[in-house]
């Protein structure tokens, strides 16, 4: 049976409001009409039986119901539009659009057909040819919709099968005039056989199809806020879907509206990227008597058909987790050229995941709110909510600066998200995975501005007797009514358990003699500032320490390439020793030359001999290696250039020993005077990979000295200019990176491999660029220089937009806000478990040898 929540009529007062949440009722309106009426047109399955697969039942039973649905809404009219086809015949010259509108207007619909002929006069001769005839003369729209329906095809089918005329004749026995039925009950078939053909084919279904619990609970979240469209008369109102998929969340808000308030006017915008759930999406629009030209058919993020609309409800399913690659260019081309003026203005999410794209679209279509309660109710200023299901990831993707980060920072520093409820998990036909309803609006009350709602409905299930495809779980209207009180009544509930059985996984003999305890069904909702989900990620330096030592055993490495060469060009070396010579080889006057120049080894690194067995043996063992590098591995001026720095490196071994040193601040003296006594010349990329190959980070070195800034001074000052901007000061400030270090003032270098952050709570005042640098060193001195007293903060990583210390992050930790410790069993009452659970496997382990 279909329900609908029935909305709760707001009065002035948020006290009443709260108090008439309590008495939420629902009702169900399904008519024994409806239910036969859609069950006799779904038996037609009984003939498709055998010869069409299941899934594909109602791509024969939609499109032949809508064209018998049009058929008899145009059956008054058909007389004057015939009459209108022979006058119009006789009018040489007339543009299509303007022959469109008089047959539109004879018909009295914004749809007609010009043939004379209907099902119920088809005979079994030419059938075929016969129907597809009348389809054709149907008007563009409404051919539009069977010819993505692929209806011609199937036609062949059933014809190759015989059953074209039967399925023709049963269908024409159908009365679905508006006499019979309304367009609002007609809506509701309609509906119906959609549900089915979704549930026959689950294992697509949830790519064009979202569960009516979710759609019922969603379209009950969206519009319980607003009072005009619910209790005022001549109300005008928008809906919007940019994944419209079959038109679920279109009709569904429909319907809400109509049962509440039937002289309401509720207009139906939507885009959908599939042809066949288009098709479906706007017969049905067309059978409840919609402007179906309002009904795209395209990509939304690179191609928004209606992107001059803005609207008053949005709902939307976007996929979950699907890339965009697709239509990167043109998104990131409006991101560059458009910034806010476009509709993805905050940022970017990655490119494997465009479901924020989607949400950003959504909020740059929300209506605009100009908040005067005295304006005219109906005009264009109201405002626009949204509801869009999404998974987790939206939730906390993406790091402090992050495209992710920066859209959730634009909404919530935009105060535009009202509540996110979390849902139960294998809710959906497609997936298991956890879901979550995010209610957005641009014009919400007071009690709720600057603050955000979190509802946790994990727990708010019902087994499904059957599984369809993925989803085992649904929600019941009681459910519903206890989500929708609590998100109206906007107060914190503490987490309690509910009256609900626990559910049964494995062995139910067994579950029942387990001891362990069943994971308790909670139901809570907990209320956040904004600003509370924000955080300001401060980078923390520690300087870098270095030990330097010129042994035999370090300065053999400087023989093989750094990086990606390095372990290919070892095994080289040691497989074909005969292509190296190190004997009688000089003293090199400077680290320029190339070619082996100088030395006396002329074949040293010459692998012109073995060159077939060295690729061979690469090929096998560093696969990834490119052919640049090959030819790289395989040139003499690859492994010459290396043994001219270990020979340099060697002599300046000579000058400076074998000792280690902890003091890098000093070894850096004695490695210039080495180098001017060897006298060889190094370039600064010599210099490097000599000083990467002796030296390596010791915890118990000297840290190492980046830039002297001069003698300390008694000047005051803690902030980060005073002792960064303007360093003539000279006071040291340990807190961002100046320390007194031998009689001097310090800049220290710091360790790439140390670095850290730490993510400091917003505040009321730090969200909006206030008092950050206090409350900054506040949470560094408290929990961080304490466990590391030689960290600092690095001033020089500030945030884009208010240019403080600290890039600014948000995410929204739903599970972390719910988490409810529950403490281990006692070991002895697992043992006893295990030992008794040990006990019936023997004991079954027995029964199967006897």
């Amino acid at each position: 049976m279909r329900f609908v929540l029935t909305r709760i009529l707001y009065e002035s007062s948020s006290s009443t409001r709260a108090n008439l949440l309590t008495n939420t009722e629902t009702r169900c309106f399904m008519t024994s009409n409806f239910s036969q009426t859609a069950a006799y047109i779904w038996s037609l399955a009984d003939l498709l039986r055998g010869d069409f697969k299941q899934s594909q039942y109602g791509r024969v039973i939609l499109p032949f119901t809508l064209l018998r649905r049009l058929e008899c809404v145009l059956q008054r009219s058909k007389p004057k539009v015939l009459e209108q086809v022979e006058k119009l015949e006789a009018m040489t010259g007339l543009e299509s659009e303007a022959r469109d509108k008089f047959l539109r207007k004879a018909a009295k619909q914004s749809f007609y057909n010009t043939s004379a002929m209907d099902l119920s006069k088809m005979g079994s001769a030419d059938i075929k040819s016969n129907l597809l005839s009348y389809i054709d003369s149907f008007s563009p729209d409404a051919r539009e919709i069977f010819e993505h329906f692929k209806f011609a095809e199937f036609v062949g089918q059933l014809q190759d099968a015989n059953l074209l005329y039967k399925v023709v004749q049963k269908v024409a026995l159908t009365d679905l005039s508006p006499a019979a039925i309304s367009n609002h009950d007609m809506g509701l078939v309609f509906e119906e056989l959609i549900r089915r053909f979704a549930e026959s084919s689950n294992e697509t279904a949830g790519e064009h199809f979202t569960p009516r619990d979710i759609v019922r609970l969603t379209t009950s979240l969206v519009f319980m806020e607003d009072d005009d469209a619910l209790t005022d008369s001549g109300i005008i109102r928008t809906i919007y879907d940019p994944t419209a998929g079959t038109g679920g969340f279109l009709s569904s808000g429909m319907e809400y509206v109509h049962e509440l308030n039937p002289a309401a006017v509720m207009r139906a915008f939507g885009q959908e990227l599939n042809p066949e759930s288009y098709a479906i999406c706007k017969g049905d629009m067309l059978i409840k008597g919609q402007d179906v030209s309002r009904i795209k058919l395209g990509n939304t993020l690179n191609d928004d058909q209606l992107y001059a609309e803005n609207f008053d409800y949005m709902l939307s399913n976007p996929p979950f987790g699907v890339d965009w690659k697709k239509v990167e260019g043109t998104v990131k081309d409006e991101h560059t050229l458009k910034g806010f003026d476009g509709r993805f203005g905050p940022g970017l999410p990655r490119v494997s995941d465009g479901s924020l794209l989607f949400l950003m679209h959504l909020i740059s279509k929300m209506r605009d709110y100009d908040g005067n309660p005295t304006r005219k109710r109906g005009t264009q200023n109201n405002g626009g909510r949204i509801g869009i299901i999404l998974n987790g990831s939206p939730l906390f993707t993406g790091g402090a600066g992050s495209g992710e980060s920066e859209i959730r920072r634009y909404i919530l520093e935009s105060d535009l998200l009202e509540a996110i409820v979390a849902l139960p998990t294998d809710m959906f036909y497609n997936t298991g995975i956890a879901t979550y309803i995010w209610i957005l609006s641009n014009k919400k009350e007071q009690q709720r501005r600057g603050k955000v709602q979190l509802i946790n409905a994990v727990h708010l299930y019902q087994k499904m007797r059957k599984s369809l495809g993925s989803k085992r779980q649904e929600i019941g209207e009681d459910d519903v009514r206890l989500i929708t009180r609590a998100f109206g009544g906007f107060e914190a509930i503490e987490s309690y358990r509910l009256d609900k059985e626990p559910d049964e996984n494995g062995n139910p003999k067994r579950q029942r003699g387990s001891k362990k305890k069943a994971a308790k069904k909670t139901f809570g909702s907990k209320i956040f500032a904004s600003h509370e989900f924000g955080y300001r990620r401060i980078t923390i330096e520690r300087p870098l320490r270095l030990s330097v030592q010129f042994s035999d055993e370090r300065i053999e490495t400087l023989r093989f390439q750094p990086g990606k060469l390095n372990a290919a060009m070892q095994k080289v070396y040691e497989q074909f020793p005969e292509s190296f010579s190190d004997s009688g080889s000089p003293r090199p006057v400077s680290g320029r030359g190339a070619g082996g120049e100088g030395l006396s080894g002329k074949s040293y690194g010459n692998l012109t001999e073995v060159e077939t067995e060295v690729r061979a043996m690469v090929k096998a063992d560093f696969a990834d290696l490119k052919e640049k590098q090959i030819k790289d591995l395989l040139a003499v001026k690859t492994w010459t250039n290396q043994k001219q720095l270990l020979d340099i490196a060697t002599h300046l071994q000579a000058a400076i020993g074998t000792e280690q040193h902890d003091d890098f601040n000093e070894f850096e003296t004695t490695l210039k005077e080495a180098i001017k006594t060897a006298e060889v010349t190094l370039d600064a990329k010599q210099k490097k990979q000599i000083i990467a190959a002796v030296s390596w980070t010791n915890p118990d070195a000297e840290p190492v000295i980046k830039k002297v800034l001069g003698n300390p001074t008694r000047k005051r000052g803690s902030t980060p200019e005073t002792s960064l901007a303007h360093a003539s000061g000279y006071q040291a400030n340990p807190t961002y990176g100046t320390f007194e270090y031998g009689g001097q003032i310090v800049q220290l270098q710091p360790d790439s491999d140390l670095r850290d952050s730490e993510d400091v709570p917003l505040t009321a005042e730090t969200a909006r660029g206030a008092n950050v640098d206090a409350v900054n060193e506040t949470y560094f001195l408290g929990e961080v220089a304490p466990h590391v007293p030689d960290a600092w903060i690095d001033a020089g990583k500030c945030d884009s937009k208010d240019g403080q210390v600290g890039i600014v992050g948000y995410e929204i930790p739903f599970n972390r806000h719910f988490y409810e410790y529950e403490p281990p069993r006692p070991l002895q009452e697992i043992d006893a478990e295990l030992d008794e659970l040990s006990g019936e496997i023997m004991q079954m382990l027995q029964e199967v040898h006897s």
